[in-house]
């Protein structure tokens, strides 16, 4: 009679949990799928007309969101920006002098390379995405030669297997942040 009652006990909490994950799947999807430095993501997507999710999903790719992450060949910071590449956005932007390692300024530098990358492939965000990760020399070769076509559906045509997997992270992470987080974004509440 006691293993009844606890079975019946366990299979109440089981069904509580799964009404609980299932009427309130965008809350634990939220936990799952952080997004932070969401005010400045915000602020830049809409500075740089780039979807606040797609930086999203770049940070989150790039370093998870940890700031002072820096990888083997340099590049730092949460969008991790290649020092040349960072020096390049701040003359080129004509933003003065800045510190780069700085969330913020990271955020906005690697926001504005990518609505200038856009810029250059007309459009196209998965060449801008793709470039971000293997710089435009490889992209434009890919495109120009029609190893890659920039579209989702060829995205295993590119040949560097690590821009390839990039660009699927991105784009599955662009895609979870827009679900999580699109009414939020839309009701002017995603960065309380």
């Amino acid at each position: 009679m006691r293993l009844f009652r606890k079975k019946r006990v366990f299979a109440l909490l089981l069904l509580v949990f799964v009404l609980f994950l299932f009427s309130n799947g965008t809350y634990i999807g939220q936990k799952i799928y952080p997004i932070h430095y969401r005010e400045e993501i915000q602020q830049n997507a809409a500075e740089f007309k780039v979807d606040p999710f797609l930086i999203a999903a770049i940070i989150k790719v790039e370093s998870n969101f940890k700031p002072d992450r820096e990888s083997k060949k340099g590049a730092f910071g949460v969008m991790q920006l290649m020092p040349d590449t960072a020096e390049w956005i701040r003359e080129t932007s004509d933003s003065g002098q800045a510190d780069f390692r700085d969330p913020a300024r990271n955020i906005q530098f690697g926001s504005w390379y990518l609505a200038w990358l856009n810029k250059q492939y007309k459009g196209n965000w998965l060449y801008s995405i793709a470039a971000y990760n293997a710089g435009q020399g490889n992209v434009n070769k890919w495109k120009n030669n029609g190893v890659w076509d920039g579209t989702e559906g060829t995205i295993e045509n590119i040949p560097f297997g690590e821009t390839r997997h990039y660009v699927q992270r991105v784009l599955f992470y662009q895609q979870k942040f827009t679900e999580l987080y699109d009414d939020e974004y839309n009701k002017g509440t995603f960065v309380q």
